[in-house]
């Protein structure tokens, strides 16, 4: 099976159900087929095929829906691009996959013209306004055949920040995808009838995943949000008769901190995510009524692969391993440790293609993750005598921001570009909303205003990676290696400048 045959069997059955509800208007199963397949036929005329690498850049909405499942329909891989990424980072994303076509939507296409630059002289642009703007490409064509490849292709490279500083593309195949629906399916007992807000973009995994997979899986439908609103969060439940939702942690800390006032007056039963504190679960439960299904997941390792299920959960953890995955935790020589005791996560799947193919064009990078036959993930965590995973932080120094992975080279590099920065180091400290906060720690070769720093990176980076919080040193704390010891940085706090208006 492939995702779009999933697609056309579900349309078979399903076919004047609501596939997507969206302030766009509904679109059932049948017609998100027949607009699929049309698609497909404008994107073979374009010489679309098997094995084409076509970006798609676009917001929350039915058209990334329709584009994606289109892309794979010829047997083709989508790279969904962050939204949020401009300058180097972005034409980078493009460049690296190897992207030949563009998926737009216009006004994507006009912000990022200049970001862009002479790269979209040699792609193929479809660029549309809106459903009907999208659809108008396919006008007149019929519709393309069903694609007929075994599930065994990549069909996306969805880009992972590293602590290299460069992004690495992760291809998944349509199994993959599909495993990862039947496995959320169970561990939340879904049916037709549930309805599954998504309001966390649709270029990351967990949308992609935990939510558009489960409705391919069961018949349900999907609610799409532009984005994330605490004010309008249960009016949209309520307006849209959502049963669910996925988050990041971030999403339920904002809840519990500005909606203290109980709220039931909803058909929300679950959400599904990671990175919920523990008293942020309970007061989820408590205050609205909605069980809170926390696992642990990545884009490499099938989305998830361990999870609190309806039949089987514990609080405080990421639940037991799904049943095609093995999850071990190992010491620094790769031996298993006994419960109770940390080390870093590991996992080999049970079954073949539930996993990552592989970091794309980065063979080093993929031997070295998947050392002695196990997929090194570079988290901390430890095992219950049951069986329970508790997640102890990350190995990496990646910085986990509200879902965002941010590679502290990244911002480290732009900082050095910065006339009166002498040396720059980024850490991440905690945050009780976003999970982690960006801290730059700066060595001045002449004095800087703190508040300039986000305005000199504005532009260079995405919003999502601006620091912050702004400290000054006389020299930044290295190993004889030349590495940065970062968790001295964490810890130091004389002279931090908060940059969050009061």
């Amino acid at each position: 099976m492939s995702i779009v045959a999933r697609l056309l069997d579900g349309a078979a059955r399903h076919g004047d159900r609501p596939f997507v509800l969206s302030d766009e208007g509904t679109v059932t199963w049948g017609e998100m087929a027949d607009r699929t397949l049309r698609l497909s036929s404008a994107l073979a005329a374009r010489g679309i095929g098997p094995g084409s690498h076509v970006a798609l850049m676009c917001s929350n909405r039915p058209a990334f829906l329709v584009a994606w499942f289109a892309i794979a329909n010829r047997g083709a891989v989508t790279v969904p691009v962050n939204t949020g990424l401009v300058g180097e980072g972005l034409r980078y994303t493009l460049r690296q996959s190897d992207s030949t076509a563009l998926v737009v939507e216009d006004a994507i296409l006009q912000e990022k013209r200049a970001d862009l630059g002479d790269l979209l002289d040699g792609l193929s642009v479809l660029s549309f306004t809106g459903e009907d703007g999208l659809d108008a490409h396919a006008a007149g064509l019929a519709p393309d055949a069903p694609f007929a490849g075994d599930g065994t292709q990549d069909c996306t490279i969805i880009y992972t920040s590293g602590t290299t500083g460069l992004p690495k593309g992760v291809l998944n195949s349509h199994r993959a995808y599909l495993a990862c629906g039947r496995a959320t399916v169970e561990m939340l007992g879904l049916g037709p009838d549930d309805r599954i807000m998504v309001f966390l973009p649709l270029f990351h995994t967990n949308p992609q995943m935990y939510a558009v997979m489960s409705v391919l899986e069961t018949g349900a439908a999907l609610v799409l949000r532009p984005r994330f609103s605490v004010s309008a969060f249960f009016d949209d439940a309520r307006r849209f008769d959502a049963t669910g939702f996925t988050y990041v942690g971030t999403v339920l800390a904002m809840l519990t901190a500005r909606l203290r006032d109980p709220d039931r007056d909803h058909r929300l039963r679950f959400c599904v995510g990671g990175g919920a504190p523990a008293e942020v679960w309970r007061l989820v439960e408590d205050r609205y009524g909605v069980t809170v299904h926390e696992l642990y997941g990545m884009t490499e390792i099938g989305g998830w692969v361990t999870g609190n299920t309806v039949a089987r959960s514990r609080f405080g953890t990421c639940g037991a391993a799904r049943a095609d995955m093995e999850v071990r935790v190992f010491d620094a020589h790769d031996r298993p440790v006994p419960p109770g005791v940390r080390g870093e996560i590991v996992v080999r799947p049970r079954e073949p293609f539930v996993i990552l193919s592989g970091y794309y064009k980065n063979p080093e990078a993929t031997l070295a993750a998947s050392r002695n036959l196990w997929f090194h993930t570079g988290d901390s965590g430890s095992f219950d005598a049951d069986g329970f995973l508790a997640f102890h932080g990350r190995l990496k120094e990646i910085i986990r921001r509200g879902g965002e992975n941010i590679s502290p080279v990244a911002v480290e590099v732009a900082l050095l570009d910065h006339p009166n920065v002498e040396d720059a180091a980024v850490v991440g400290v905690p945050d009780p909303i976003f999970g982690e906060e960006v801290k730059a720690v700066l060595v001045a070769r002449r004095p800087i205003d703190p508040a300039a720093v986000p305005a000199f990176l504005r532009g260079r980076l995405p919003d999502f990676m601006l620091p912050r919080y702004v400290q000054f040193v006389d020299r930044i704390p290295k190993t004889e290696t030349q590495k940065i010891q970062r968790h001295l940085l964490q810890r130091l706090e004389d002279g931090v400048v908060d940059l969050r208006p009061s």
